[in-house]
């Protein structure tokens, strides 16, 4: 368990930095949403010149919170103050003028505009009603020189990068004065490298005196760069923690339990394919072609994991292979059945099991119960001449609820009474309540803290055991190479290549901004040949070189 001192510590400033009377204080701040209360009378200071961070599993209220602070949410109760004065801010422009800024999750900018004119909107240099675009990118390229962003004003956000793109987020709070800014789970679309260079800005930022609040439930990343760590679980706060503690430590803190940070898994052994994917090619509503060209098996016993930056064509790929959206070219064979444009239901009788990757709004059904939730591809067998077995279904869900742990006083009630990880749980647990020939999993574990991802990562390796042919989809890096048996790394709807679970992360990096595997392999400090596992579509584990991709 984690030592009593390390929770109450309080880290002393370094020299050089600003007193934390001059630092940003919340005090009792409070948020119910009917019921719930996602932040129950939380205080937190923020000291310029350094940097904090909140823990926390995803549902905790970290977000929550800082939407409090930056004026997108009434607070029910509590105070915020900056350098003891109270502020009162009616919205986000308040707290701007307050000299705070946030960099969201999801990017707040204009696809359409130029890096130039996001930064500047709404307070645009100029007279008369008319934009001073040469003040404007002038502004942009002093602070990019300034902070080492490489970021140019003339190109326009939408052509830009993941990562060029929150470099943008952070240049137009800077550009703003904000003295105090928050980071959202800036990693989470962000390739290794990518990451790497974050840390690094906000490194300069902070050793330049501004105050940084970094939400996360990344632990590594956390040990690798706070200053400060405040746990909130349940929105509540529940200690605070040393950098030096290890994720062990963090992750019981956030969990309020003892887990396992390590997937134990045995090696594979593969069978025969069960999943033939050849020359697989979707298109998006508007036309947009997502996925482009793909090909790659999956063996009965095997975990091949779908890896890449959201946004590069997996979920289109998902869908395309479960018949959730229309296939324009190429084919989807399941043990030699043609599935290429089958509908879901001849998919899923044909053996599919499914995870989406939103469980909320395709995995299922908040106003079912729990018990009907976890039969909904089921129905017909548990009916008797039309009529629902309603005892069978109890039954099945009172023995799934137990095998797979899902904590309910009630099965009877609806699922949105289950949190982020019990509802994932139900998920899992119906499509692996039937005999399946493939399970496809998309994001398994998005929103669900380390316990319940713990629990997941067990279930997922024994049905692969039980010589299931498992396809992940995750943008998790640390997830794809703890389940791994072989890895696909996708790019702009293309497969860059398929290498073994051993592959340096700098390497996986690189192929996720669409660097060929021969490429990035010679680039990255420890370059890795590709062994083991069964051969990729091309006869090796390292297909294709993926030239295509680099374009």
């Amino acid at each position: 368990m984690v030592p009593v001192s390390m929770l109450t510590s309080t880290p002393t400033a370094p020299a050089g930095s600003t007193s934390s009377t001059q630092g940003l204080s919340l005090r009792g701040m409070t948020k119910r949403f009917g019921t719930l209360t996602a932040c129950d009378h939380i205080d937190l200071d923020i000291v310029p010149g350094r940097i904090h961070c909140l823990l926390g599993e995803n549902g905790a209220g970290k977000t929550t919170l800082m939407n409090l602070l930056y004026g997108l949410l009434p607070a029910d109760e509590g105070s915020i103050s900056i350098g003891g004065v109270e502020q009162h801010f009616r919205d986000s422009r308040d707290a701007i003028d307050a000299g705070i800024g946030m960099v969201h999750q999801h990017f707040m900018l204009v696809n359409v505009f130029t890096v130039a004119e996001n930064i500047v909107l709404g307070r645009e240099p100029g007279a008369a009603g008319l934009l001073d675009i040469r003040s404007a990118r002038a502004n942009v390229r002093r602070l990019s020189a300034r902070y080492h962003m490489d970021v140019r004003p003339e190109s326009v956000v939408g052509d830009l990068p993941v990562g060029v793109q929150q470099r943008v987020e952070i240049l137009k709070s800077l550009a703003n004065d904000a003295k105090y800014l928050i980071f959202d789970e800036p990693t989470a679309v962000l390739t290794p490298q990518e990451t790497d260079d974050l840390m690094r800005i906000m490194h300069e930022l902070r050793d330049e005196g501004h105050a940084i609040v970094f939400i996360t439930h990344k632990l590594h990343e956390v040990r690798e760069i706070a200053d400060d760590i405040t746990v909130i679980r349940r929105g509540r706060v529940v200690g605070k923690a040393e950098p030096g503690m290890s994720e062990l430590a963090l992750a019981e803190m956030m969990v309020g339990r003892s887990v396992s940070l390590t997937v134990d898994k045995p090696p594979a052994t593969p069978g025969e394919p069960v999943l033939r994917v050849s020359n697989l090619k979707v298109a998006d509503p508007s036309g947009a072609v997502v996925v482009n060209g793909v090909t790659f098996d999956v063996h009965a016993g095997e975990i091949v994991c779908v890896a890449g930056v959201q946004g590069n064509g997996q979920t289109e790929l998902a869908e395309a292979l479960l018949g959730r959206v229309p296939v324009l070219e190429g084919s989807v064979k399941l043990e030699g059945a043609d599935l290429t444009r089958a509908r879901v239901k001849t998919a899923i009788a044909a053996g599919f099991g499914y995870v989406p990757e939103d469980r909320q709004s395709d995995g299922l059904i908040g106003k079912f119960s729990i018990a009907e939730n976890l039969v909904l591809d089921q129905v017909e067998s548990f009916s008797r001449f039309a009529w629902l077995d309603v005892g069978g279904i109890l039954d099945n869900a009172d023995k799934l609820a137990a095998e797979f742990d899902i904590r309910t006083p009630d099965v009877t009630l609806p699922a949105t009474s289950l949190s982020g990880g019990n509802q994932q749980k139900v998920v899992l647990a119906r499509e692996l309540s039937r005999p399946l020939k493939l399970l496809l999993a998309s994001q398994p574990t998005r929103g669900v803290d380390v316990g319940a991802i713990e629990f997941l990562h067990a279930r997922i390796v024994a049905e692969r055991d039980k010589g299931t042919a498992v396809l992940i989809v995750s943008t998790e890096l640390d997830e794809v190479e703890a389940l791994a048996d072989r890895i696909a790394v996708m790019y702009r709807g293309k497969l860059v290549g398929i290498v073994p679970p051993d592959t340096p992360r700098d390497v996986l990096g690189l192929m996720m901004a669409g660097v060929p595997f021969e490429e990035a392999a010679s680039i990255g400090t420890h370059p890795a040949a590709p062994t083991g596992g069964p051969p990729g579509p091309g006869g090796t584990d390292v297909p294709t070189s993926g030239e295509e991709a680099k374009a």
